[in-house]
């Protein structure tokens, strides 16, 4: 029976003594190196780095969903989130010893951090106060502040065909979230103004998230991370302080394991930052998530999928082939 190259190599690299020769051995060691070789290849790929945030970014939502489902309290899972990434990736540097905190790192962290944990609130406030359709709805179309920001302070150049794909996108993004107002809701200022606080402080996070690479902060964006999650964990402990809710287990428990993840979804998005322009990536970003979420609504939660929903679908996969 013949054995294939990667038989061998598998056998060379467990057993390494007393079975293949020494051409096998060789055979082995230029396998892997090819293997070594092609993933350095897709690591270059920004494109790879785009998908791969996405999918995350994705993934982050879909935890927090399934936290609300097992009816976890939300500012304490986020609060813990922060803590944890904070702590963890904080032991991490320390340990190998390039835990070096610079003045603008401190200060891009802790404008992210505010960011994040005032976009944090406001939502969770604008979802006690208006429909959820709204609040999503602003949520997702802030991507144009961080494309807007791009093109106006750090002269990013955009052409026609990107920005009509950035229009497409907008339209897509709107079309997957249902924005029927029950009549329970009255004060059609009151809901136009909680969308607009949601929509510029998520904007402004996404705005901050920007900034790093042209902060000249590329290469320290673990220990930017680091000290945004540390602020937000700070303000949100503060948060849940303020309220009196005394954290469950399961708060805890299910913000950690969000933590770990987190740390690791966001330090794939700055390095996909650093490698793309803001005008790209977030509106293929957005799109994608957008895709990714309405397919798993329908198929995994069993959620209906409306005919404009669908539609708004199709709508952000032809914006991406636009935007990039």
């Amino acid at each position: 029976m013949q054995i294939n190259h990667i038989g061998r190599f598998c056998i060379v690299y467990t057993f390494g003594h007393g079975g293949p020769r020494r051409q096998n051995r060789r055979e082995g060691n230029n396998i892997r190196a090819g293997c070594i070789a092609g993933g350095g290849r897709l690591l270059s790929y920004p494109v790879f780095w785009l998908i791969l945030a996405s999918f995350l970014s994705f993934g982050f939502g879909q935890l927090f969903k399934w936290s609300q489902r097992r009816r976890c309290h939300a500012p304490t899972v986020v609060t813990t989130n922060y803590v944890v990434l904070a702590a963890t990736l904080g032991l991490a540097l320390h340990v190998q010893g390039v835990l070096e905190v610079t003045a603008p790192a401190l200060l891009v962290g802790g404008c992210m951090g505010v960011s994040f944990i005032v976009s944090m609130w406001t939502m969770t406030r604008a979802l006690e106060r208006a429909p959820v359709s709204i609040v999503l709805t602003a949520f997702r179309l802030a991507i144009l502040c961080p494309v807007v920001a791009s093109v106006f302070l750090w002269g990013e150049t955009i052409s026609v065909w990107q920005a009509c794909g950035i229009l497409l996108a907008l339209a897509g993004v709107a079309l997957t979230t249902q924005t029927s107002i029950p009549h329970r809701y009255a004060g059609m200022w009151a809901l136009l103004a909680a969308a607009a606080i949601v929509f510029l402080t998520q904007g402004l996070s996404q705005v901050c998230l920007r900034w790093v690479h042209y902060a000249g902060l590329d290469s320290q964006r673990l220990i930017v991370l680091m000290l945004c999650a540390a602020t937000a964990g700070g303000l949100g402990g503060g948060i849940v302080l303020l309220t009196r809710y005394r954290p469950q287990a399961r708060d805890l428990w299910m913000g950690s394991a969000i933590g770990i993840y987190n740390l690791v979804a966001l330090a794939v998005l700055l390095t996909a930052l650093s490698q793309l322009e803001g005008t790209r990536f977030f509106p293929a970003h957005g799109c994608l998530v957008v895709i990714l979420d309405g397919l798993c609504a329908h198929f995994i939660w069993r959620e209906p999928l409306s005919r404009l929903a669908a539609l708004g679908i199709g709508v952000s996969a032809v914006s991406i082939l636009m935007v990039l």
